[in-house]
């Protein structure tokens, strides 16, 4: 038989599902182990959303809709993104998906030529690397290390561009590290996509989630030159807790949305109709939840990140939003754990969840080898329990 696709074949599993499916087959197999794996809020979504899917159900909007979803939805979108951002969005210019991870897809290939190159900040969430190589792109990591609280400088960022260059990603806050970008650091990144004609695809799914009363910036919001250039990926799955209805969009420019559109008609489609009208109520009903999930996040992050702080060979710093942490374990690279030599954070990763029984991500796969990361999107009662066996864990206990 003929060889299947090279670019395909050459795809490497979600590091993040990849954990996750594991430590749910141990439990499956009767184990007791506690998951910090995907980013996903432990709050059931709220009533009044599951309500609005189940009267489209009773209305029988079950049919199927325009590829870049239904016209109420891209009007609340445009809504919410004028409220909390200050941006003005036609809903045409509102493209709806199935999830955020979605649009970005259909973004770069909206965007990308063959061998085009796409700069990616370090560490970074760990679909944007397999997803430019899908696009026929080139990913070019820019690194930003703890010292620097994981966030590329300008000069850095300039420091990667070359005549390949197409499209800048920016995560803010970010996955894997919850830090946020200021608004004089957005702005000077701004002014090297302006310089170098450089399209930006802002993913910003967890704007909703910010802490210590930081201000979010959204990217599009630092001008209309930068808006003209910029695609906001968003979504309704972690500030409503939705992540299972995968619903995303996409606000962007008249000809990019359009080719988004053209893009989705001839594949997926839009998301499920009935879900897209309980996104509609997500985004135009009361959005008091959004900040009771917050404080909740808060909270956790606060007790998470003084216990890290405290555990002896292990140690973080304080995120600024989203709901994950990243703990760096250089100093337990090459000791003996469970009975097995730790050389990097896959096997740390590993040990814990086979020895530990504590399912966290090993972060070499989002570009920041010698960390792992833990999401406090749990219960506290877990977040303490995680952390008392990581406590044992290290003692040999």
């Amino acid at each position: 038989m003929k060889r299947i696709s090279r670019v395909a074949k050459s795809v490497r599993a979600s590091t993040t599902l990849a954990v996750d499916s594991l430590a749910k087959q141990m439990k499956a197999d009767g184990l007791d182990v506690v998951g910090f794996g995907t980013g996903e809020p432990d709050f059931d979504t709220p009533d009044n959303i599951k309500e609005a899917c189940i009267t489209a159900l009773d209305k029988g909007f079950t049919k199927y809709t325009p590829a870049a979803g239904i016209i109420p939805l891209r009007e609340a979108v445009a809504a919410r993104l004028k409220t909390d951002c200050g941006l003005d969005y036609d809903y045409t210019q509102i493209t709806v998906a199935s999830g955020a991870k979605h649009c970005i897809f259909i973004a770069l290939m909206t965007l990308l030529e063959p061998g085009e190159e796409v700069i990616i900040p370090a560490p970074y969430w760990v679909s944007y690397y397999e997803m430019v190589r899908m696009a026929g792109g080139v990913p070019v990591i820019v690194s930003a290390g703890e010292e620097q609280n994981f966030k590329i400088t300008a000069e850095q960022f300039e420091a990667a561009v070359t005549d390949k260059t197409k499209v800048f990603i920016l995560n803010n806050p970010s996955n894997p590290t919850g830090m946020l970008y200021s608004r004089k650091e957005l702005e000077a990144l701004a002014e090297i996509c302006l310089k170098h004609d450089l399209y930006v695809i802002s993913d910003e799914i967890y704007y909703g989630l910010v802490y210590d009363d930081k201000e979010f910036v959204s990217f599009a919001a630092l001008g209309e030159d930068i808006k003209e250039r910029t695609i906001l990926i968003n979504g309704v799955s972690k500030s409503y807790s939705m992540t299972g209805w995968r619903i995303g969009y996409a606000a962007a420019n008249n000809e990019i949305s359009l080719v988004m559109a053209n893009y989705l008609s001839h594949s997926t489609g839009a998301p499920g109709t009935m879900n897209q009208w309980a996104a509609v109520e997500a985004l135009i009903g009361p959005q008091d939840g959004i900040e009771a999930m917050r404080k909740t996040f808060e909270v956790r992050r606060n007790y998470i990140v003084k216990r890290i702080n405290s555990i002896p060979d292990v140690s973080c710093i304080t995120p600024d939003g989203a709901f994950y942490v990243m703990m760096n374990i250089e100093k337990l690279i090459g000791r003996t754990l469970g009975g097995r030599v730790i050389n990097n954070d896959d096997d740390f990763a590993v040990t814990f969840l086979e020895k530990g029984l504590v399912a966290v991500v090993p972060c070499s796969g989002f570009g920041a080898p010698g960390f792992v990361r833990w999401t406090y999107a749990t219960s506290m009662e877990n977040i303490r329990e995680g952390l008392d066996r990581l406590e044992k864990f290290l003692k040999g206990e």
